[in-house]
């Protein structure tokens, strides 16, 4: 992780006690922000969101100041989100986007975020030089960050685990296996997204079985497309999610809470009731 957003989600963020929280609470407002319906509406999301982040700021472990509107670390948080989408075409998805389609898919994030209204300086102006800024970045400037650590640290963080699973019947007595075996996919899915440069950097376990794994998984979900369109996979989206409609793909439709937001809710007002 960049050390300055290091810093910030540990000093100003629940993160450690409720990883996924603010993940569920960003995602909302920036699916807003890229798909707003004119760019008036756009910016005014997109300024709405930086206008969260003045008071985030302070000085790391190792006494270096860090802001969360510094340019640099701004732009690296949006970064990363624009290097999993392209990462995410070419690893789940059927068919690679071509070279125009790439170029035109990075301007259009670089529209996004002009959106918030932060410095421009940090951009790079093409796709190309994205690539090589970020991975510039990944050699040279990450660092495995407290934050960092107790994610991938299964002992501290339960959250690296998959929930357990709860057989049925006569299956009951393999339930461990099975919820073992889901930590397992869960690990190998996650070290699968990151950059190669950045596994190998941290000396990240990946192991030869470990990329069949990936290679299955990915193949899975470019075998399922057909049925990810028809809707198979629309109740895990986080809330608010915009996503194609199952029935129409010519409109976009918003999700709902998923599984685990209702659970939290639910959780949340329990806790609320008994006070």
């Amino acid at each position: 992780m960049l050390p300055s957003l290091g810093a910030a989600v540990t000093d100003h963020s629940d993160f450690f006690s409720d990883p996924y929280d603010r993940i569920f609470r960003s995602i909302p407002y920036i699916w807003g922000s890229i798909f707003a319906p004119d760019d008036v509406e756009g910016d005014r999301r997109g300024r709405e969101i930086r206008d969260f982040h003045p008071d985030i700021k302070g000085v790391d472990a190792e006494g270096r100041r860090y802001h969360a509107l510094d340019p640099d670390t701004y732009w690296w948080a949006h970064a990363t989100f624009t290097w999993e989408f392209f990462r995410a075409r070419e690893l789940y998805f059927p068919w690679p986007l071509n070279r125009a389609q790439r170029n035109q898919m990075y301007a259009e994030s670089v529209t996004w975020y002009r959106r918030y209204g932060v410095s421009e300086r940090p951009v790079p102006a093409t796709y190309d030089a994205f690539l090589a800024r970020f991975d510039e970045i990944c050699r040279h400037e990450l660092e495995l960050t407290p934050a960092v650590q107790w994610v991938l640290d299964p002992s501290a963080n339960p959250a690296t685990g998959a929930q357990r699973i709860s057989l049925p019947g006569p299956f009951t007595p393999l339930s461990g296996f099975a919820t073992d075996r889901m930590s397992d996919l869960l690990r190998v899915t996650v070290y699968g997204n990151l950059p190669d440069v950045v596994r190998r950097r941290f000396d990240m376990r990946w192991t030869h079985q470990d990329r069949i794994a990936f290679a299955a998984v990915c193949a899975g979900f470019r075998a399922m497309d057909p049925a990810i369109r028809r809707g198979a996979l629309s109740s895990i989206f986080p809330e608010r999610t915009p996503h194609l409609d199952p029935r129409d793909h010519t409109r976009v439709v918003v999700a709902g809470p998923n599984p685990r937001q209702r659970a939290r809710r639910a959780h949340s007002t329990a806790i609320a009731t008994v006070d």
